[in-house]
């Protein structure tokens, strides 16, 4: 322990390069800086949730109205965040982050939060990656003798750290563990930001789960002390905000302009967006969202809130990004390439028409297309922010509007959240956050609307198209019934070593738990918390 710094995480081949006396004092920095206030932050959630339950709805903002009215922009992006066509996300793993940068995307979103199970040798060894990939040193050799190493053109680098919720508890700092958030950005920062400005880019970030607009402004302080402890002109950090929470969704223009020195736009998190609208009205029968495949983009409240993304942003000069395509081609069917293909088509086609600059793929194989399409709308023109979308209207009640036209709860529904939470908790548990089921890649999001609408609708009572009612034995039975299946077709010994049953049964723990868990990923954590 050095000046109250304690790393009680197992040190591995060249983590003394990340873990230096500096890098950690700096990211202490941060932690005595801006804890507290992420503490009090985070205690506003549970205040705010406690007053939904109470039957309160959110709306916008009335003393923040001026803001609203107010005539401002957001900083000029820089060159090389200009044009975001297509951005391709992933975990910080050093051969996907080798193709992604290779990919032939614009931006490469290097993702230590959802689609990254935070393991310490995951969380450490990402930031190994990082900064040999900043500077184009990283290389990959698989078993096979293939080697990865990277093109002479390559993506824009982004990172999202870890929420606001999540914390490294393998670094204390005066015997507390320190803010998965401040972790991240701070090793990454202090090790990064001087070599990326001068090769021409910069720290640039992506920030996830933010709640409100005081939550944005937590981050632009963090940013003008990081920045201000390294001697590096203020506004040189940008950073797009996940607009993933619905109460994010009624602060849009108050998040961009707490950031508006460091702003790179919002993001439309369509996943986590529909965890929210089902985590915050869980207690709502009049709210219930029906099977997770019937929620598409074009339901009321999706449309309201992607539509209110695009006019905020491009009023206010910044880019306005659009969702994911979490499709995975397959190897073996062109059938299902074909089927899966056009309805990515359609969903970038609708995005890029709609007004987005931008867009998001999980494969390399998808970023051909995606940008073919939004080159369609484009052009030459690195983005359409200048499209000024005065025709929309969105109120409060259209992005609260969660009616789903023959909607239904099913018992394949069920069967799917329970076989989708499962498989991904196990790969989750084994250090894998990014996982291919069914030719789509889940990440932590994904299981989230499982596990919660699992709970929305067993504490609801609710019904499904075969009359019965979801109660928690139904979901046990199903759940059990999908773990034999899995055992049966994966084979014994892949079932064995694969967590399933331990994944199972913290599925069970998060779905069936008497009071909502707010984030699956932190029971979740401790059973990884050693590794």
């Amino acid at each position: 322990m050095s000046n109250g710094i304690e790393v009680t995480g197992s040190l591995g081949d060249r983590y003394d390069e990340i873990l230096t006396e500096q890098a950690l004092a700096f990211v202490a920095d941060l932690q005595r800086s801006f804890n507290a206030r992420r503490l009090e932050l985070l205690a506003a959630r549970t205040k705010r949730q406690a007053e939904l339950d109470a039957g309160a709805l959110p709306n916008f903002i009335v003393e923040t109205e001026h803001i609203r009215s107010g005539e401002w922009q957001v900083a000029t992006p820089p060159p090389d965040l200009a044009d975001r066509r297509c951005e391709i996300t992933g975990p910080v793993d050093r051969k996907m982050m080798i193709n992604a940068l290779n990919s032939g995307a614009k931006v490469f979103m290097a993702d230590f939060e959802d689609s990254a199970s935070p393991t310490w040798t995951n969380m450490v060894e990402g930031q190994i990656n990082l900064a040999d990939a900043i500077r184009r040193t990283i290389e990959f050799e698989n078993p096979d003798g293939r080697r990865y190493e990277l093109d002479s053109e390559i993506a824009t680098l982004m990172v999202r750290p870890r929420g606001w919720h999540l914390e490294e508890r393998h670094v204390l700092v005066d015997g507390g563990a320190v803010s998965g958030s401040l972790f991240d950005f701070g090793l990454f920062f202090f090790h990064n930001a001087r070599e990326l400005i001068e090769r021409g880019s910069g720290p640039y970030f992506y920030l996830p789960k933010l709640e409100s607009h005081l939550e944005a402004r937590l981050w632009n302080d963090v940013f003008v002390q990081a920045q201000d402890a390294l001697g590096i002109p203020q506004g040189t950090i940008r950073a797009t905000v996940l607009i993933e929470t619905i109460l994010a969704a009624f602060e849009m223009e108050e998040i961009l302009y707490e950031l508006r020195d460091h702003s790179a736009g919002l993001n439309a998190g369509r996943w986590d967006y529909i965890f929210s609208i089902i985590k915050k009205f869980r207690n709502r029968s009049d709210m219930l969202l029906p099977d997770r495949a019937q929620v598409g983009m074009t339901v009321p409240f999706m449309k309201a809130y992607t539509d209110l993304l695009i006019k905020t942003c491009h009023r206010r000069g910044a880019h306005a990004m659009g969702g994911m395509a979490a499709f995975i081609p397959s190897r073996r069917d062109e059938d299902v390439n074909r089927i899966a293909m056009n309805k990515v088509r359609e969903d970038k086609e609708r995005e890029s028409r709609n007004g987005h600059d931008g867009t998001w793929v999980a494969h390399p194989d998808l970023v051909p297309l995606a940008t073919e399409v939004f080159t369609d709308v484009l052009g030459d023109r690195p983005n359409q922010i200048d499209r000024q979308r005065d025709d929309i209207t969105v109120t409060a009640d259209m992005l609260l509007d969660t009616y789903v036209e023959g909607g239904q709860i099913t018992d394949a529904g069920i069967r799917m959240n329970a076989d989708v939470a499962i498989q991904y908790l196990a790969s989750w548990l084994r250090g894998n956050g990014a996982a291919a089921i069914y030719n789509l890649m889940e990440d932590a999001a994904t299981a989230e609307i499982s596990r919660s609408q699992v709970w929305q609708w067993v504490q609801n009572k609710a019904t499904i198209e075969t009359g019965d009612i979801v109660t928690p034995e139904l979901v046990r039975t199903i759940a059990r019934q999908e773990l034999g299946r899995m055992r049966e077709e994966f084979g014994e010994e892949i079932y064995t070593q694969g967590r399933f049953e331990e994944a199972a049964d913290l599925f069970e723990e998060v779905a069936l738990a008497e009071d909502f868990p707010e984030f699956l990923t932190l029971p979740a954590y401790e059973h990884i918390v050693q590794r």
